[in-house]
């Protein structure tokens, strides 16, 4: 089913109408009512040019952008800002990684924002039915079930997903259509002059561009689930989108004109526009948009950190799998993180009018990010220098005016967005330096020499045996070194003989899908080098994949797996496995500089967020063993020597 809905068919049409568009779909709620409430006294100029500037925001941020461009900027398949930073960052600079930092943060910071405003906003439709409805509590209660029921996957719920946004789509467009007869005159906002003028004559622009921008915020999350719908998918169902959201805009820019006098300051047009005897319907229709446009963010996020972990940007977390569907997960961790950060949002800021301050400011970030890594993917493509100039000049321009705007709404809540983006990249640019300074004291060996020494110790019948084949998880790049530490261990710590010896080493590629091994056999039959490239979006079952490896090796007569038991040999019983995991723990006595210092003592404590080295590659837990050395680090300058006193 998965490659099915990359082709366009029915079924991929109506998958990614529920996958995709649930961000920008539910834009209509807030978007028109912000705009109206960022300018008091405004006149008929204000709000053509107002929906103009959605119109063209729509045109040129989504559809050329993202839908045009962007879309092609996948990783085998695989869109988002993590997937383009893993296309682009081998012939990038050493710290673009920080870019991608800001990007991926920013894009959950306003992921815990945006199920709050969306479900808030929905419920507060009741108030056009009932005085003084229970906004808070119903909305707290709607946004706690979507996340207790992240546990259970969302495969049997996912299938309403399509056809409940092909009913909420068409009813924004019949709604929207409906109310075009109100005042014709709306029609000219398809001018884009009215969105010029609207920015010459109101001195409060930066207002109105803030207050527009929300139309938009969805389109990054389009780009990142192009792996789940494909591109093609994406490109067509965005048509029909975009037309029942202008066709809605304009229904609402259309009763705005003709009833001035009834936009007060607790009115939101999109609710105003629907007869009286469908607002009850209407108002359920919006929260199960919003649930499923929470949803998406949510599971979103969970990819985001998946793919963060695999390419070495966070430490790893528990992830699980609660259904077959690929790309499925779940991280208890991250849904706990959104849910509070929910949670809080609704408790903070009360209102959606409240939280529209707060929405977009992080967003805009992601999106400059995004930009900025586009234009380094043209450039690696040889595209020419006067079109990528053309395109980076575009839309940073766009994107930064979009900026500036929201910066004005730092102090309404705009803080609350970045200080979640600033701690979560914080971690990211900790981590990756922490990283980078441990390599630097990794030592190696070459294999060859030391060969003999350990082929010695299988041999040594004066030394128990520790395992009948024993694996030792390495990070050398090169197949045909090994660390230090890891033949410290086998021959000066505790010698330990074995019957074969495998120096596993697993690289997370760029690549996604990726799922692939390499063998170099060190001493034939008896020493392996064992190589595993695993994309960022396949979970590590290491465990698994060893076992396959084995059973090739075995197969290909490479590998004598019976235990060299006589008791066992003689019924032909395969010898035991034990892994052994070197962890590497920051040496408090180390010699390093401060700031090394700092970076290190940081890092061991980020790693207690996270979960050990057998969890993470999914090794049998029953038959590994942890050895902790210490990770000394020297400064450059040469330490004292003590000297021999003599009595």
């Amino acid at each position: 089913m998965q490659d099915n809905i990359k082709k366009i068919t029915a079924l991929g049409l109506l998958v990614t109408l529920g996958i995709v568009f649930g961000d920008i779909g539910t834009s209509p709620l807030y978007v028109m009512k912000t705009i109206c409430h960022a300018t008091p006294g405004y006149g008929p100029d204000y709000i053509l040019g107002a929906v103009s500037l959605v119109i063209w925001t729509l045109t040129l941020q989504t559809t050329v952008k993202y839908v045009l461009i962007a879309l092609r900027a996948d990783n085998k398949g695989e869109g988002g800002i993590l997937a383009l930073y893993s296309l682009v960052r081998n012939g990038g600079k050493r710290y673009l990684y920080i870019l991608a930092a800001i990007g991926a943060s920013t894009l959950v910071a306003d992921g815990v924002i945006t199920p709050a405003i969306t479900v808030t906003t929905s419920v507060e439709g009741l108030q056009a039915i009932m005085p003084d409805p229970p906004v808070i509590p119903v909305t707290l209660l709607i946004i706690s079930l979507i996340f207790v029921a992240q546990s259970q996957g969302t495969s049997a719920i996912g299938k309403m997903f399509g056809p409940a946004m092909l009913l909420w789509f068409l009813m924004l467009g019949i709604l929207g259509a409906a109310n075009l007869g109100h005042d014709w005159s709306i029609l000219k906002a398809f001018n884009p002059l009215y969105a010029v003028k609207i920015l010459i004559d109101y001195p409060g622009w930066w207002l109105i561009l803030g207050a527009v921008f929300l139309c938009t915020t969805g389109a990054e999350a389009l780009y990142s689930d192009l792996g789940h719908c494909g591109r093609l998918n994406i490109s067509v169902a965005w048509i029909f989108v975009k037309l029942m959201l202008i066709l809605n805009y304009l229904g609402q820019g259309s009763w705005i004109l003709a009833h001035p006098a009834d936009m007060g300051p607790d009115v939101n047009p999109f609710y105003a526009i629907m007869p009286h005897w469908w607002l009850l319907p209407g108002i359920i229709m919006s929260a199960l948009a919003s649930i499923i446009a929470s949803q998406a963010l949510i599971s979103g996020s969970f990819t985001i950190f998946s793919e963060a972990i695999n390419i070495d940007f966070w430490p790893r977390l528990r992830i699980k799998y609660p259904t077959s569907l690929k790309g499925q997960l779940y991280i208890p961790s991250v849904n706990l993180f959104l849910f509070a950060g929910c949670i809080l949002t609704v408790l903070l800021f009360r209102t959606s009018a409240n939280m529209e301050g707060a929405y977009g400011l992080a967003i805009t970030m992601t999106m400059l990010v995004t930009t900025v890594l586009l234009a380094i993917w043209l450039r690696q493509r040889g595209t020419r220098r006067w079109i990528i100039y053309s395109f980076a000049g575009t839309f940073i321009l766009i994107e930064g005016l979009f900026f500036c705007a929201n910066l004005f709404k730092f102090m309404h809540g705009g803080w609350y967005t970045l200080l979640i983006a600033g701690i979560m990249t914080a971690i990211v640019i900790i981590w990756k330096r922490a990283s980078h300074i441990r390599s630097k004291y990794f030592t190696y060996s070459r294999a060859h020499d030391n060969i003999p020494i350990v082929a010695g110790i299988s041999t040594d019948r004066d030394i128990p045996k520790y395992a009948s084949n024993l694996v030792y998880i390495s990070r050398s790049p090169d197949p045909l070194m090994i660390e230090s530490k890891i033949l410290y261990s086998i021959i000066n710590k505790q010698p330990k003989r074995a019957d074969h010896y495998f120096f596993l080493r697993v690289e997370f590629t760029d690549s996604p899908d990726t799922l692939e091994y390499s063998v170099n056999e060190l001493l034939p039959g008896k020493i392996f080098s064992i190589g595993m490239r695993i994309g960022f979006k396949v979970e590590p079952r290491v465990t698994l994949y060893l076992r396959q490896v084995v059973e090739d090796l075995v197969a290909a007569r490479r590998l004598d797996l019976v235990s060299a038991y006589t008791s066992l040999r003689t019924l032909n019983i395969p010898g035991d496995f034990r892994f052994t995991v070197i962890h590497r723990v920051f040496s408090p006595s180390s010699d390093c500089l401060p700031g090394e210092r700092r970076i290190m003592n940081l890092y061991e404590r980020l790693r207690k967020i996270g979960i050990d080295t057998t969890d993470a590659l999914g090794l049998d837990t029953s038959n590994t063993t942890i050895e902790n050395v210490p990770l000394i680090l020297a400064s450059r300058n040469r330490p004292r020597r003590i000297k021999e006193i003599f009595p």
